[in-house]
């Protein structure tokens, strides 16, 4: 398997949700929905990602996996096993719930899953913000007072961010997404969220949404004070390195090239901002003809098996999701 392979996006409904994917990236949603969320990456029981062109053109990718697991992910890739990231597109135009994912020490005994995600801002609203942790000093006794007495965002770490700025957000940690950020959200293949706080909202079906307080008490890391996120920056570097992934940043000028050799792992690339042609191989001097473009809000799975060169038709910056493999 030497073709990089597209996936056709799954747009899910959002009571913070908006249009923005349709200007950001001149994609079509469907029709009068607040689309809040593009899987654009996914390999669940529940939601599948579909191969967009190619070779493997209507496949899902699980059945992928299942034929060419070692092409896609390596030689010792464990037959049946789900691809471990989940990639998502986030148009918020509301504020988020205040949410936590269960840290693995407790995702068992809760039956849930546990997840770290990265959030990098692609775009923001003037004004926007993240919360992310606890004010520093804070007790689960005040939090849970907080709550109450509908007085739980004097509780939290609240900061402002820019387009290019991200933060990893670790299991355990609480968070929310303000309104006015559109985010890449590169996370571990997880889909347990816990409610602790939604702001007095009602959801789609006009009824508050359910909460899940006592599963939030129990995930919360109560010693995670004021966390920062990378900021933005014109140069390449690592954003993000955990257990489950690491994600670099690769910053192109025009005409400027990036190299991956075929044979070393796969990888996720996400196009972030700019353009990119791509070539068949990755040697420095090739002069083979480069094919397909891949756009801003573009993501893709670069199998273990290919070889591949990116060259940036304009200023771009890429996200590379690596070490994700096992």
């Amino acid at each position: 398997m030497r073709d990089l392979l597209r996936f056709a996006p799954l747009y899910q409904e959002r009571v913070w949700g908006g249009r923005g994917l349709e200007s950001a990236f001149g994609r079509t949603l469907p029709a009068a929905a607040a689309i809040g969320e593009s899987w654009e990456i996914v390999d669940r029981p529940e939601a599948q990602s579909i191969v967009a062109g190619g070779a493997f053109n209507g496949q899902s990718l699980s059945s992928v996996l299942a034929r060419h697991g070692a092409d896609v992910m390596g030689p010792n890739w464990p037959q049946g096993k789900a691809f471990p990231i989940l990639v998502k597109w986030l148009d918020c135009r509301e504020r988020l719930s205040l949410q936590v994912h269960p840290p693995a020490a407790v995702a068992g005994e809760l039956k849930g899953e546990p997840k770290t995600e990265n959030w990098y801002i692609a775009q923001t609203a003037p004004d926007a913000h993240l919360i992310v942790g606890l004010k520093r000093g804070m007790t689960r006794g005040q939090f849970e007072r907080a709550i109450a007495d509908n007085s739980v965002e004097q509780c939290v770490h609240r900061f402002p961010v820019a387009a290019g700025d991200s933060i990893l957000v670790h299991s355990g940690q609480v968070h929310a997404i303000d309104g006015g950020n559109l985010i890449l959200e590169i996370q571990q293949n997880s889909d347990t969220t816990y409610r602790v706080y939604d702001w007095g909202r009602v959801g789609l079906d006009g009824v508050p949404r359910q909460l899940h307080v006592a599963q939030s008490l129990r995930s919360i890391d109560w010693n995670d004070f004021e966390p920062g996120p990378v900021r933005a920056a014109p140069t390449s570097g690592t954003i993000a390195d955990c257990a489950e992934f690491s994600i670099r940043r690769v910053v192109l000028g025009a005409g400027e090239r990036v190299h991956l050799r075929a044979g070393e792992q796969p990888r996720l690339l996400s196009v972030v901002s700019g353009t990119v042609r791509v070539g068949p191989d990755s040697g420095p001097a090739s002069r083979a003809p480069f094919g397909q473009k891949l756009g801003r809000g573009e993501n893709v799975l670069l199998p273990y098996a290919g070889a591949f060169t990116f060259s940036a038709e304009t200023t771009t910056i890429l996200l590379l999701t690596e070490n994700f493999a096992g």
